[in-house]
């Protein structure tokens, strides 16, 4: 058998395996996967270098589908190379398979989920520069992408970083199969316009038909020839490609072919072929980098430090301490103070400029490689990336993310800045941590803390300094809480995290003076909460009050709320939130217009005592 001919059986096989699959299954993607059958098989049989008996080898090459609903291609891929089996093939989509509907890492092949498109290229560019800056290694990154993902604006922040970073070990493969979903794709079978807008982000650009296996070839030699700009090869394909009924053919996207068994005899019938992918050198190790003891700053009891740059610090001298940190910047590390890692540890400080998407996306691609990344912004900016946030989860990536200038208390910046849902939407992403100190002891420890914790951790941390409440023995753990105030005749819990901590401790003297005793719980554990420590407190008081700086919904006073749903008897509850829009004004009168300032506090709790209701913040006008 030929070469070429060996390689145009293998795609044909990938093909009927993609159409078997999604016939098994009774749903799927058989014709975005033919599409790009023909760039697979010559990847894998001739250019791709990957032992898919040690998934972690470290000279492995990483392979990518941005375009996730093209997983049967992508099954059918190990099962040519022996990684499943037939029978496992064919339980695509099936209770307790592992080959769901988009490619997720409970295959150990899978680097990442995908499926949500325009992030595959985009985590494949934080791969990409894992290899080229921090493991010094010379694998490559294949993205394999979709015409239809290139409306998505993260692509193109990711052509841009990939671009001026020079990412010459990253490959785009652009399968250009003109339609989308619903119809036809903006720029079609334009290839031109394609080719002229990735090579003004810097890229080597190649294009090619996807259908012809000698082409392809000449373009994988000349991707991997390019060292010093990323190539994307964009080919012009057909969906559907090899069966008449649904070649180019509109309405036949994400459903099975109609006729499997017509469409498998004009495919040329089942195939059984093996390929041996190349393995890479086994003697590849990447570079570490210089470690030594942890060096951090202790901090004096009623010093004023805000708890940003108590981050800033805390996460230098961490990188000091290890060297598998690496911090990644919004264009705002002035602010985040995340400027103190870059100047300490410049090689594994990367700046992603205003593009938050790429941002959390590269750190999601650096996590794949073991690197520990913390990727800091403010805290309102995270919302652009709350979709790679989501998937981050999905992927089982180990992700630091860290906001700043959160709530009303930043000031006079007003509400654009304030990050005021940031609490709600983390809590909401599956096995997250979500952590807002009120000092700066408490804020170091949990950034160190951050650093071994599996799955998506998110640091709250503020503008404004507060006073440091806790000495440097005091402990911290993820999960706890600290009780501030404390008494055997506490009537009323006061339940608060970052600001509000400071405000309730001055409510609570407050109300000392008047013969009511309060105890004061610092939660800076939100999720997970300390739900001991809180049921305690509501067995001692009968009364729970919470205070935080961010929205009513989904915040601190929703996971104290969720702690006495079931049931067991409830206290009686009260929560105090930033209810109406802010406006621009000092912290001060931020705090006291939301209703969530020290007086507010004493009120509330007075009327929770009194079994009154406290009116809510008026509006701004």
């Amino acid at each position: 058998m030929t070469d070429r001919k060996r390689l145009y059986e293998l795609g044909q096989q990938l093909r009927v395996d993609a159409v078997r699959a999604a016939d098994a299954a009774g749903s799927g993607h058989p014709t975005s996967s033919m599409s790009a059958a023909d760039l697979i098989a010559v990847l894998a049989a001739d250019h791709l270098r990957y032992d898919f008996d040690a998934p972690d080898a470290p000279g492995n090459d990483h392979l990518i589908f941005s375009k996730g609903h093209a997983s049967p291609l992508l099954y059918g891929l190990y099962k040519a190379c022996g990684a499943i089996t037939d029978a496992e093939l064919l339980s695509y989509r099936s209770l307790g398979s592992r080959l769901e509907g988009h490619p997720t890492p409970r295959l150990p092949w899978v680097d990442v989920a995908t499926g949500s498109l325009g992030q595959g290229l985009p985590v494949g560019v934080g791969v990409a520069l894992a290899g080229r800056r921090l493991d010094r290694l010379p694998y490559r990154v294949w993205v394999l992408c979709g015409d239809g993902e290139f409306a998505e604006g993260s692509c193109w922040e990711a052509l841009e970083f990939a671009g001026a970073a020079g990412l010459g070990n990253l490959t785009a493969i652009l399968d250009i199969n003109r339609l989308g979903q619903r119809g036809p794709t903006r720029h079609g079978w334009d290839i031109d316009a394609y080719r002229d807008r990735v090579a003004a982000f810097g890229w080597h650009t190649i294009e090619v038909d996807g259908h012809d296996v000698e082409a392809i070839s000449q373009a994988y030699a000349q991707a991997q020839e390019e060292t010093d700009r990323p190539t994307a090869i964009i080919a012009r394909t057909v969906k559907g490609a090899g069966v008449p009924a649904v070649a180019d053919q509109e309405g036949a996207h994400g459903k099975p072919v109609a006729d499997t068994d017509e469409a498998i005899a004009a495919l040329g019938g089942v195939r059984d072929l093996r390929i041996e992918v190349a393995r890479p050198d086994p003697g590849l190790t990447p570079h570490r980098f210089p470690e030594g003891p942890m060096e951090h700053r202790t901090y004096e009891k009623g010093e004023e430090v805000a708890t940003r740059t108590a981050f800033g610090e805390a996460v230098t001298a961490l990188g000091g301490a290890r060297g598998d940190v690496v911090v990644l910047d919004g264009e705002v590390a002035d602010s985040t103070r995340a400027q103190g890692f870059a100047d300490a540890h410049p090689e594994r400080f990367v700046e992603c400029y205003i593009a938050e998407q790429q941002m959390v996306a590269a750190a999601v691609g650096l996590q794949v490689r073991g690197w520990v990344p913390y990727a800091a912004t403010f805290a309102a900016f995270l919302s652009r990336a709350y979709d790679f946030i989501r998937m981050a989860a999905i992927s089982r990536a180990d992700l630091n993310l860290v906001g700043s200038h959160a709530g009303v208390a930043i000031g006079a910046d007003g509400p654009s800045q304030m990050g005021l849902e940031d609490i709600a939407s983390l809590r909401a992403v599956y096995g997250s941590t979500v952590l807002h100190p009120c000092d700066a002891t408490s804020t170091a420890a949990l950034t160190a803390a951050m650093a071994d914790r599996r799955g998506v951790s998110y640091l709250r941390t503020m503008r404004g300094k507060t006073p440091v409440l806790y000495g440097p023995d005091e402990q911290f753990e993820i999960g706890g809480s600290t009780v501030l105030r404390s008494s055997d005749s506490d009537r009323v819990t006061v339940v608060a995290a970052g600001v509000t901590v400071h405000e309730a401790l001055r409510a609570a003297d407050t109300l000392a003076e008047e013969g009511i005793a309060v105890r004061v719980i610092d939660a800076y554990s939100i999720k997970p909460v300390d739900a001991p420590a809180l049921r305690a407190a509501a067995a001692d008081t009968g009364h729970l009050l919470t205070v935080e700086d961010h929205w009513p919904e989904g915040g601190l006073g929703d996971a104290v709320l969720d702690v006495f749903a079931d049931s067991r008897p409830s206290p009686r509850m009260m929560k105090l939130a930033v209810w109406a829009m802010p406006g621009s004004a000092t912290p001060e009168e931020q705090l006291r217009e939301a209703g969530i300032d020290a007086e507010a506090i004493a009120a509330a709790a007075r009327g929770l005592l009194a079994h009154e209701q406290v009116p809510r913040a008026r509006a701004h006008v």
